[in-house]
């Protein structure tokens, strides 16, 4: 049963995979670039993934091997009544079947069974770490893109300010060093844009190499997304993870495999029986089988107690070591929980205070300081230095937005679901503004 679920749930996967590379990655009329448009292309692209599918089901096929009983045998004994190779006499065939009676094959299995679910948390855990990968290429390449669209504001800004200071310099209101300092900024912010444009090509290459696409095929731009943002409830954020994380999946399927193997080695003890059954045929082949003989015979394992004990040993020792893996990732999976929550809310706090105070305070720093100087009230340094500072905190702005949607998709990585599966504080969702 569980086989089965994990059976579709992986089919179930890569039907959404195989859909998704038919859709385009942009739509035609807009050329906006979606978000699941992205990740449905790495997940379906991406061979390391397929790779590791196919190891799953690998450990799939062995599950009946482990399950099936011993191939049966079938021996034929010949006496001849001279030297030559057809003048036989009479015939004697044997049939023996090992039956496991103690029940090693269904123990084969089971460690087999767990071994296989083993395999496919590290599957799941693949397709998670591309997951965020995607999404974290997508909300830098929107970073630049916001970075740029900063630097085309603030170009035009700088080009008035510095016709703005020539004129008042032809008039003879104010010293040619103002139109120099406008003048400066200007080929600084030119130069800035060279480097966006270098960051726009990098993060292009790294988003189409993930998705197994030519580094220059073409993108679109990535949408405007609206930030939900949620108070996680940290113990409810914890207990999530600690039953999702494919890792803890992995080391509890080892440990249930280990089990397995020890009770197997256990029971290598006892033999299990095999039934043989001989009946002759006399006078060739020209004679009918007149007489059966019917036996059982068991191995005896107490001769080779060291390689018995040796097994159970190192039987021992892998559950132990297991063991003490899942501990080890239970009390990591804590940790990188926390830290991730917290994160989380620095850079959500960080972007909130650069959308609603800082940012606009700058913009009004900078128009009040405009005004003042095309009245003679102000100078040049104060209004230059004010661009400067609304510059930067609208180049922070996306940044900080950036990375409170990365760290968001952090989060899913290491708890193994989707954010809206996790516990929040209080059930409010807050919503930023366009």
């Amino acid at each position: 049963m569980k086989r089965g679920i994990l059976c579709l749930a992986l089919l179930g996967m890569f039907w959404n995979v195989q859909a998704a590379d038919e859709r385009p990655l942009s739509a035609a009329r807009t050329n906006l670039l979606s978000l699941d448009a992205v990740v449905s292309a790495v997940l379906g692209n991406n061979r390391a993934l397929r790779a590791a599918g196919a190891r799953w089901e690998a450990m799939e096929a062995r599950v009946p091997q482990a399950r099936a009983w011993d191939d049966p045998r079938v021996g034929v004994d010949v006496e001849r009544s001279g030297t030559g190779f057809a003048s036989y006499r009479d015939n004697e065939w044997m049939v023996s079947q090992s039956v496991p009676l103690t029940g090693k094959n269904r123990l084969r299995a089971s460690a087999a069974t767990a071994e296989a679910v083993a395999t496919f948390a590290e599957l799941r855990r693949l397709e998670l770490d591309l997951t965020a990968r995607a999404r974290s290429a997508y909300f830098r390449l929107a970073n630049v893109y916001e970075q740029l669209e900063v630097n085309r504001r603030n170009e035009l800004l700088l080009k008035q300010f510095s016709e703005v200071s020539r004129a008042k310099y032809e008039v003879g209101t104010r010293n040619q060093a103002d139109v120099f300092i406008a003048e400066s900024d200007l080929v600084r912010n030119q130069e800035m844009r060279v480097d966006l444009d270098r960051q726009l090509s990098d993060e292009q290459s790294r988003l189409n190499v993930l998705m197994n696409r030519p580094p220059q095929a073409p993108l679109g731009r990535p949408e405007t997304m609206i930030i939900p943002h949620r108070e996680f409830d940290l113990v409810q954020a914890q207990t999530v993870a600690l039953k999702n994380r494919p890792e803890i999946l992995n080391a509890q399927k080892k440990i249930e495999a280990a089990k397995s193997r020890e009770t197997l080695a256990r029971r290598d003890w006892i033999p299990d029986p095999e039934i043989r059954v001989e009946a002759r045929q006399f006078r060739g082949r020209s004679g009918r089988l007149t007489e059966y003989d019917t036996g059982i015979f068991f191995n005896f394992p107490w001769f080779n107690r060291g390689k018995y004990k040796g097994a159970v040993e190192e039987a021992k020792k892998n559950q132990e070591s297991a063991e003490h893996e899942l501990t080890a990732l239970q009390t990591d999976t804590l940790g990188l929980v926390r830290d991730q929550l917290k994160k989380i809310e620095t850079f959500h706090h960080h972007y909130e205070l650069f959308r609603d105070r800082l940012v606009p305070l700058a913009q009004q720093s900078v128009q009040s300081h405009q005004i003042a100087y095309e009245g003679n009230r102000g100078g040049f340094l104060e209004l230059i230095t004010a661009q400067r500072t609304v510059q930067e905190v609208e180049n922070q702005l996306p940044q900080h937005r950036a990375d409170y949607q990365i760290a968001l998709a952090e989060l899913e990585m290491i708890v193994g679901v989707p954010i809206d599966q996790i516990g929040t504080h209080s059930g409010e969702v807050h919503t930023e503004k366009k």
